[in-house]
């Protein structure tokens, strides 16, 4: 601290590049500050800086993080803590530019392992990382107010947020405890055979499209009676609410009455919430995977053959590439390479589908034989994807009633309430005698033989850069690899994360040998066992990333138009 003190002397008032001197690791009494990154100049983005607090010097006791959930939560409520620290300091040291700017990762709603800040549970290491703008007057260098900031400001943000001995106990009780009920929850999905939980009282209504937080006057979720479940909580506590069972299930209703709402809050559900949020008892299993149609994405030699074949000028779907894909060859390959990833859940909105991917009416199967249509459609598949891979189906429906004859469980939303009505419409069904046309031919085992080399546009460039571009793309050198329309992606941070983890494959994995799911699953593996330095080795970890699971890596990759097979 005292080197600090007098590097600040001696480079204040000099030229910028002075700054660059003060990289390194300087012990203070209540932890260690580490000056990883200068920025070039006062408008550049801004320097990186990251603390070190050892378990004596934090004093949290351990069994606050000896588990991975407790330990996420824990460092989202502490990240939150030091962030609205932070926050009261921002830009009170005066300059140019980005001088004084003072920023943390910013958390939403959903509870994401960041690397903004980790706590490592063998050591009890606390690291945060952030970003402070080195004050300067044009290009001199600002010394006195960059000592304000690293001697006084950060310290005292410090001492507010990242001791026990300064937190609320009853607010971070609450938080852990919430962390136990939902990893409880989680645990007993698969032995109640359910793909989903929805806790009664739940509010699912979001504030606005662009505000993720709960509407304040949102109508209260509750299950119809035939189907709560009631599932147990850690103390001798439980849970009442709807269960979502493994098979097919429909939700329909009018228009404006929830239905895509409920939906929404499933997708998001493969995530813990915080408390508050309305949503913290959703809980879905965790490979469950938002599909839809997505004009104009690539694909790369994938068997899309279960549900498109017979195309014009004999085209294989065994082995089907493109780089504008239609809607209903963007959704089946979507639907494989969503099964490829592991999911065992599939989350549709017939709003965002692909109409003639899903469904054919009998009208139209009467005049467009089915000899001479390419689409078997998702309606005709569904059940055998269930029967014959384990993949579940949880579908919203609001114009076509074909879907009831395939459905175990049919709900109908009616002002945000769902109402069983599933003998109704097999009695529907029965008067109507509307049944969907199930193809002769059954699923039979496809496998993913792709086998990707290294692109050495990519490889081969002087430096690889990689961005996120929020959560609409990822973007490698001058490439844009689109994931607006994989709707799991919650949060810029993950992007970040997904472009490291491309060029890492990129430089590490893909060489003509190793099939691409080898490829992927072996990066996973490594990332899940060492967390954000697995993939950024040799490197000090930047603090703007979070937590994917892999179907977005393989959501990624799949849509990577440089992908060499």
């Amino acid at each position: 601290m005292r080197k600090l003190e007098q590097l600040l002397r001696e480079t204040d008032h000099k030229g910028y590049p002075a700054y660059k001197q003060l990289k390194g690791r300087y012990r203070f009494p209540a932890f260690e500050l580490s000056i990883d990154h200068v920025q070039g100049d006062p408008f550049a983005a801004p320097s990186s800086v990251s603390l070190r607090l050892t378990g004596s010097q934090h004093g949290i006791p351990k069994e606050y993080y000896e588990t991975k959930h407790r330990r996420v939560m824990l460092q989202d409520f502490l990240l939150r803590g030091f962030g609205r620290e932070l926050a009261k300091y921002d830009h009170r040291a005066k300059g140019s530019g980005k001088s004084g700017a003072l920023s943390v990762s910013r958390c939403h709603q959903e509870v994401l392992e960041r690397s903004a800040l980790q706590l490592d549970p063998a050591s009890g290491l606390l690291t945060v990382r952030f970003s402070v703008g080195f004050p300067a007057a044009g290009r001199t260098t600002l010394s006195m107010e960059l000592k304000k900031i690293l001697m006084e400001y950060i310290p005292d943000c410090a001492a507010h947020s990242l001791r026990f001995a300064a937190l609320s106990k009853p607010t971070l009780q609450q938080w852990i405890r919430l962390s136990d009920d939902q990893e409880c929850i989680r645990s007993q999905l698969s032995e109640q055979g359910l793909v989903a939980f929805v806790g009664n009282g739940a509010c699912l209504p979001r504030k606005s499209g662009i505000d993720d937080a709960p509407m304040k006057e949102g109508t209260a979720f509750f299950s119809p009676k035939e189907h709560e479940i009631t599932l147990s909580l850690p103390e001798g506590r439980s849970i009442t609410g709807l269960g979502i069972k493994q098979g097919i299930t429909l939700i329909v209703g009018g228009g404006y009455h929830g239905k895509s709402t409920l939906l929404k809050a499933l997708e998001k559900g493969v995530y813990n919430h915080i408390p508050e949020d309305g949503r913290e008892y959703v809980i879905t299993e965790a490979t469950a995977m938002k599909i839809r149609s997505e004009d104009g994405r690539s694909v790369k030699k994938l068997d899309i053959s279960p549900f498109i074949r017979n195309l014009p000028n004999n085209r294989d779907t065994t082995c089907f590439s493109t780089e504008d894909a239609s809607g209903s060859t963007s959704q089946a390959a979507n639907t494989v390479e969503a099964i490829l990833s592991g999911s065992k859940t599939l989350l549709i909105d017939e709003d965002t589908c692909g109409t003639n991917f899903m469904v054919r009416d009998e009208l139209m199967q009467r005049v467009v034989l089915q000899s001479q249509e390419p689409i078997v459609p998702f309606l005709s598949r569904m059940r055998q994807l269930y029967e014959s891979k384990g993949v579940s189906t949880i579908l919203v429906a609001g114009s076509s009633g074909a879907y009831f004859s395939e459905s175990d469980c049919i709900f109908q939303m009616n002002e945000y309430i769902p109402a069983d009505i599933t003998e109704k419409a097999r009695q529907a069904v029965k008067i109507d005698g509307a049944e969907a046309v199930i193809p002769p031919d059954k699923l039979t085992d496809w496998q993913d033989l792709r086998v990707p080399f290294a692109n050495k546009k990519v490889t081969e460039s002087r430096k690889i850069k990689t961005k996120g571009a929020g959560t609409d793309a990822v973007i490698l050198n001058h490439e844009s690899v689109e994931l607006r329309f994989v709707e799991q992606v919650v949060d810029s941070e993950q992007t970040n994360l997904l472009g490291i983890m491309l060029r890492y494959l990129e430089e590490n994995s893909f060489n003509g040998k190793k099939a691409l799911a080898d490829c992927i699953n072996a990066v996973y593996r490594a990332y899940s066992a060492q967390s954000f330095q697995a993939v950024t080795p040799g490197q000090s970890i930047p603090g703007n990333l979070a937590d994917v699971r892999i179907q977005e890596l393989w959501a990624m990759v799949n849509r990577y138009r440089g992908l060499k097979v």
